[in-house]
């Protein structure tokens, strides 16, 4: 069976929802292609707020990860965006060059922020707030910056400001007009929510009409309409969203202020379709995550020659994502001749509730302080139930005092909406934990969506799983964070599990401990297999099949999809043979670049997937792992034997380390520095292990971090000589692996257990020395899976059967 081509440009939430839905009609239909021009997997962008509210990381709002573009074998292309379609050829070409055919093609191409036109908005420190790059440009900024000015009083903004008071920067907020959130919010809960956001710590500046930002390169200041001025170091400007229309309208696509589609997501060219934020459907572009799902599915039954119902445009319900704050805003919000109110404003305890009624059925809905009814009252809302048999009470709980007022699941309609984000209703929730088995939040979202997006409706759903399992609900499990969505078991209960019953391959985990997906997932599949490796560490054989993609690939898979090979320097050191071997490699493969990496190595960037190996077999020399949930760098300065200021011999600490914790699997990533004086000219304070030499011996430091989460390493010890410095790092790098996460970093790691308790786990002498042999016996089964595959051309070959799949991964 030939599949037809689908390009998708885009690889955002309304996109990659509607590739989920495609893939749930039929797998085997399309050869599938996407685009994205950021550098990262589908991510839920209406969490970045939490993410620069220090509530979550990155990695927890990755969506899909790497491995499940791969399992499900979808070409995603990142840092990589259309520049051309031609809708006569059916092709598109990106801006690296790549052409590639379509038989059905996608534009997802979202939105991005509106920035004013005014004098100085091009400014270094000024930014809108849309992606992972604009988070990670507020966060880096703060940590050299002190204050901050966000541009627009709308939920986008107010998140925004939350975050950067959370970064210990001093907040203004500028908004034009005089109530906050004015489109969701009448007066009354506007000044309710401007009191409680000014307790927190934000100072507002309304009615201010930003006309020029200040400062030479970068900004220092803005000026308003009315000739005052403020200072600022940095500028969010949150004052709305521009749907990225350019490519279709450059390209004969019908746009207006979106993409113009009709009923079925379908545009003004036959085979080109549009959903997301970048759509138009009959004049109205949407920027809430609810219609563009209903846009995904209805579009999905479409492209799958399915007669789906049209899609008719959507109600939307709004709420604000900092804590603290309770807030929900549904349809219209002011009072007019043709509207009733029901209203209820308890000042005493911060509540106001209102519901605007016309011709006897809810048209809107403003809650401040109290939002329990905010589900049932939108349901309401959107089937136009008639309420004229209803009294005010019982449209809408007066009684704040009363527990559970208005979530009682069992007088839930089956087809109220529980997840308004993903469209799931009572009844769906209710079947899927039937059907499946479920008993826990995280395997709902799994299966039904409900709750992986802005998560306000985890507690209902909880609520649902007790009253539909009954006595077998178990309240401490509903709740707990599992390994994956194919076992109700968290990560401690499967190394339990494997241990207890001597479960020794993954097939017989996932069979003896009850997997629901027989094959498990790109989630479990890497982490049994480190379970396995740590804790069998003689007779388990590695499954390369369940590494994560580039440590299948040995190299570093780039955004153009080209490849980085990275040769093993002990502790940065090298010889003349081997710069030799480089250059001599760089030369015959004309590799583009050859950078100095961060951990004192030297990288080859820009190698063909078809000249990997014989890059590694011309190199001869061990891979450095720069891909690998592994020790990475130990990044060393020359210390006593060379510096006036060394106190230690950095190098010989360095080399040593690496030699022999080099391929040692870890939950994530580990990077050292040894620094041969509190000079620290290796960085060693924000490594996950560093070592700093003073007089008599070495501090070694743990738990640090230098990436976005910048985190300076706690002092685990102080030790008098190296042999006492490898001891301690042993013991300590076994006992992360034996107790972390899989892909916790150890600053989170160290975090949770708590520095105390490892300290005192590690002052145990008989414990040190369990760990250590734990961990010898680990290092002893390291063998160069490359270097295998060197000597045997078959394993070679078949290492590198596994299909590219051009990505970035950091």
């Amino acid at each position: 069976m030939n599949k037809k081509k689908l390009v998708m440009i885009g690889n955002g939430m309304a996109g990659i929802r509607t590739i989920e839905e495609i893939l749930k009609i039929s797998k085997d239909t399309f050869d599938i292609k996407v685009f994205g021009s950021e550098p990262h997997p589908n991510y839920n962008r209406i969490q970045l707020s939490t993410v620069l509210q220090g509530d979550t990381t990155i990695e927890n709002i990755i969506m899909n990860d790497w491995n499940w573009y791969n399992e499900n074998n979808i070409e995603l292309f990142t840092g990589e965006a259309i520049t051309e379609i031609d809708t006569i050829t059916k092709t598109v070409t990106s801006e690296s060059g790549r052409v590639v055919d379509y038989d059905e093609l996608i534009v997802a191409t979202g939105s991005s922020s509106f920035i004013l036109p005014i004098p100085g908005s091009d400014k270094e420190g000024v930014t809108g707030f849309r992606d992972i790059q604009d988070c990670e440009t507020m966060i880096k900024t703060s940590k050299e910056y002190h204050k901050a000015v966000v541009i627009g009083g709308g939920l986008l903004g107010l998140e925004a400001a939350r975050g950067l008071l959370n970064l210990g920067m001093k907040v203004d907020v500028v908004h034009l007009v005089p109530n906050l959130m004015e489109r969701q919010l009448d007066e009354t809960a506007s000044s309710m929510l401007k009191k409680e956001l000014e307790e927190q710590g934000m100072n507002f500046l309304m009615e201010k009409q930003t006309v020029e930002i200040l400062g030479d390169e970068r900004v220092t200041g803005l000026r308003f309409k009315d000739g005052s001025e403020v200072d600022a170091d940095l500028v969010v400007m949150a004052v709305g969203i521009k749907p990225n229309v350019s490519l279709a309208k450059d390209h004969g696509i019908y746009v207006n202020r979106g993409i113009v589609v009709n009923d079925y997501m379908e545009t003004s060219v036959a085979n080109v379709y549009a959903v997301g934020e970048c759509a138009e459907h009959r004049e109205i572009v949407y920027g809430m995550v609810a219609p563009l799902y209903e846009q995904g599915k209805v579009l999905a039954e479409k492209i799958c020659g399915r007669s789906p119902k049209p899609y008719e445009g959507s109600v939307v319900g709004t709420g604000l994502k900092i804590s603290g704050i309770d807030l929900y805003s549904a349809g219209e919000i002011f009072d007019d001749k043709t509207t009733k109110s029901i209203k209820i404003h308890n000042e005493f305890e911060g509540v106001y509730k209102k519901v605007l009624i016309r011709n006897n059925t809810i048209v809107g809905i403003v809650l401040y302080g109290d939002t329990k009814d905010s589900t049932r009252l939108f349901r309401m809302l959107t089937k136009n139930e008639d309420v004229s048999g209803l009294n005010s009470g019982s449209i809408l709980q007066s009684d704040t005092c009363t527990d559970e007022a208005g979530s009682d699941v069992a007088t839930m309609a089956e087809d109220e909406l529980v997840c308004g984000c993903n469209g799931v209703t009572k009844g769906a929730i209710v079947e899927a934990i039937r059907t499946n088995g479920l008993t826990t939040v995280d395997e709902v979202g799994g299966c039904t969506n409900a709750g992986r997006s802005c998560g306000r409706c985890k507690p209902m759903i909880s609520e649902i799983l007790a009253h539909t399992l009954g006595d077998e609900y178990d309240s401490s499990t509903a709740t707990k964070e599992t390994l994956c969505s194919c076992t109700t078991l968290s990560r401690d209960e499967v190394v339990a599990e494997i241990k207890e019953k001597g479960l020794m391959n993954m097939k017989e985990v996932m069979n003896v401990l009850g997997w629901k997906e027989e094959e498990g997932c790109s989630k479990c599949r890497p982490a049994l297999n480190y379970f396995l490796g740590m804790i069998y560490p003689e007779e388990y054989t590695d499954d390369r099949d369940s590494r994560l993609v580039n440590e299948k690939m040995h190299a570093n898979i780039q955004k153009d999809g080209t490849y980085t090979v990275v040769p093993r320097m002990y502790g940065g050191v090298t010889t003349a043979e081997d710069l030799k071997k480089i250059a001599e490699v760089a030369e015959k493969y004309n590799v583009p670049l050859v950078k100095m990496t961060g951990g004192q190595r030297i990288a080859l960037m820009g190698i063909s997937k078809e000249n990997l190996p014989n890059v590694w077999r011309d190199l001869g020399m061990k891979s450095g792992y720069a891909y690998g949930k592994t020790l990475r760098t130990v990044k060393t300065c020359v210390g006593s034997r060379f510096c006036r200021y060394g106190t230690q011999d950095s190098m010989d600490l360095g080399i040593e380390l690496e030699k022999k914790f080099e391929r040692l699997d870890t939950p994530h990533k580990v990077k050292m520095g040894v620094s041969g004086c509190p000079r620290n000219c290796s960085e060693a304070g924000i490594k996950d292990i560093g070592f700093v030499g003073i007089d008599g011996g070495w501090e070694i430091y743990v738990g640090g971090n230098g990436g976005v989460d910048l985190r300076a390493g706690d002092l685990l010890a102080t030790v008098k000589t190296m042999e006492e410095a490898m001891e301690i790092t042993g013991a300590y790098l076994q006992y992360y692996r034996e107790t972390a996460n899989y892909l916790e970093r150890t600053s989170k790691w160290l975090e949770r257990v708590g520095l105390d308790h490892i300290k005192e786990v590690l002052a145990d002498e008989q414990t040190r020395k369990e760990l250590n042999d734990r961990i010898n016996k680990t290092l002893e089964r390291y063998t160069e899976p490359w270097k295998e595959a060197l000597e045997n051309k078959d394993i070679l070959e078949k290492y590198y059967e596994t299909r590219s799949i051009p990505v970035t991964v950091k």
